[in-house]
């Protein structure tokens, strides 16, 4: 990372400036706001406000890109939660160990990252999702729920939307996943679980998995009709078919749709005669797409 240390005491700038050189980052050093500046690109600026009739504004608004870290002696209202207000990301208490500043240096860097990929995510979503006409009252909705739709991004669109409205964050899991029903235990209460791929599970299966679902904030999507389970079902039908939607779908998208949802109406002999493919390649599309056959 280029990082900009804005410090008035030469010894300390050079001292983390050598430091943090070992460490792979490369440094620059000024004594003054003024100078500080005149250049923007940096990815972290460490800013000692220890520095006599200097004001912090101008350096924290030019940098507001960046990861601003302040350097303090003492903690006061003008040391610490002015520039915190105005865009700082934290502080650090001098004299401090090197290895605490590359901590905050490290843990700003992630969350900027993370950020950033949310934001991608998020706008991902509501492009993908923006084809799909939802009309529901979220706030009626009582978990655990069941989501049946033939076209998975109904029910893709209806969880996303259902944890954004409520302002929590969700998990996702497939059961088509061997790990899945382990991974469920350990996910804490404050998060809403979206489980899809129900109708892969047997029948012996499902009365467990229903009964590991009971006090969890989960939705549980199946591109099967749900029956016989003692919570809500939502059924999501779709206008029109799939391939009535205006997309084209890729071969191998095509070839996994029908395998998925015809597998339980016909047998392997007519679904691969069908798909104009051998049986063989039959059972090595579901081994690809890890979809177990139903019994």
């Amino acid at each position: 990372m280029k990082i900009l240390i804005i410090e008035n005491e030469i010894y300390l700038a050079q001292s983390i400036a050598t430091k943090l050189g070992e460490l792979g980052h490369i440094c620059e050093m000024c004594t003054s706001t003024k100078d500080a500046i005149k250049s923007t690109n940096y990815d972290v600026v460490l800013l000692s406000t220890n520095i006599n009739g200097q004001d912090f504004n101008p350096v924290i608004e030019t940098f507001k890109k960046s990861i601003v870290i302040l350097m303090v002696s003492y903690i006061s209202n003008d040391t610490v939660s002015k520039p915190l207000s105005a865009g700082a990301k934290d502080y650090i208490l001098k004299p401090f160990m090197i290895e605490e500043l590359i901590r905050k240096i490290d843990h700003y860097q992630d969350y900027e990252k993370l950020k950033k990929r949310n934001e991608a995510y998020e706008k991902y979503l509501n492009h993908t999702f923006s084809s799909v006409s939802q009309d529901h009252d979220y706030n009626s909705v009582e978990l655990p729920l069941f989501v049946s739709s033939s076209f998975q991004k109904n029910a893709d669109a209806f969880a996303f939307e259902y944890a954004s409205s409520k302002n929590l964050p969700i998990h996702f899991l497939t059961l088509s996943d061997p790990k899945a029903m382990n991974e469920i235990a350990s996910i804490p209460q404050n998060c809403i679980i979206y489980v899809i791929d129900y109708q892969l599970l047997k029948k012996g299966d499902k009365k467990a998995f229903c009964e590991l679902m009971s006090d969890k904030k989960v939705i549980i999507a199946s591109s099967d009709k749900i029956e016989d389970v003692e919570y809500p079902v939502l059924e999501i039908k779709s206008e029109n078919n799939v391939f009535d939607r205006g997309e084209i779908l890729p071969i191998e998208d095509y070839v996994k749709f029908i395998v998925l949802n015809y597998q339980s109406k016909y047998p392997d002999t007519e679904l691969s005669k069908k798909l104009g493919i051998s049986r063989k390649s039959l059972w090595e599309k579901r081994k690809k797409y890890d979809i177990i056959k139903k019994k």
